[in-house]
């Protein structure tokens, strides 16, 4: 027999699961936007059109919001790269596969334009211990992982040499994602993208 109560808690649920998206939505946009920093919380709600004790029933504490909006930009970005992989044929092409994500996240919609990696902007605010930093960290280093992945498979039994090779691309995709935030464009990131893809081919 069904318990009654739990189907008056289910559509509370919903509820919750639909503002806390809201919520971390208008974060995205505001934190990208305007700064850590800058966006108060009495922001984010206005936006988000929720209460404020519906923000503290979803996320802890502004540094808890901040750490979920950074772990969703990490998947939102891996999302783009899983769908650049799936169009590939071989390591080489998985290596640029790397770079044509950064490329796509930097042609998506932005209210004030292209800033830059909003992991690294926000990283910057950020104080040494935050939570958020770790999870910026993380994703610098899966994105150099990946790397990592594709010139094992293109250098055979030459792990020095892959892992190498991805700390250089790394640095590439690093310093081409900070000029195209500055410029407010993806050309950065397609120049870097070429030049990546002739220092694979004299591997």
């Amino acid at each position: 027999m069904t318990d009654p109560k739990a189907g008056d808690k289910q559509p509370v649920t919903r509820r919750r699961g639909a503002a806390r998206g809201r919520i971390l939505n208008a974060a995205a946009r505001r934190f990208y936007a305007d700064g850590v920093a800058a966006t108060g919380i009495d922001t984010i709600t206005t936006e988000a059109g929720v209460a404020k004790m519906s923000l503290y029933n979803n996320f802890a504490s502004k540094a808890d919001l901040v750490s979920a909006y950074l772990q969703a930009r990490h998947e939102e970005w891996l999302g783009l790269y899983r769908r650049r992989l799936a169009g590939t044929r071989n390591p080489r092409e998985g290596v640029l596969a790397v770079f044509d994500a950064y490329a796509d996240h930097a042609d998506l919609a932005y209210e004030h334009g292209f800033r830059g990696c909003g992991l690294l902007n926000a990283a910057a605010e950020l104080p040494n211990g935050h939570e958020g930093r770790t999870v910026v960290r993380h994703h610098k280093e899966q994105v150099e992982d990946l790397l990592v992945t594709h010139l094992r498979q293109l250098l055979p039994g030459q792990d020095e040499r892959a892992r190498a090779t991805a700390e250089h691309l790394a640095f590439l995709l690093e310093g081409a994602i900070v000029r195209a935030g500055l410029e407010g464009d993806g050309v950065r990131m397609r120049r870097a993208r070429d030049m990546a893809a002739r220092l694979v081919d004299g591997l």
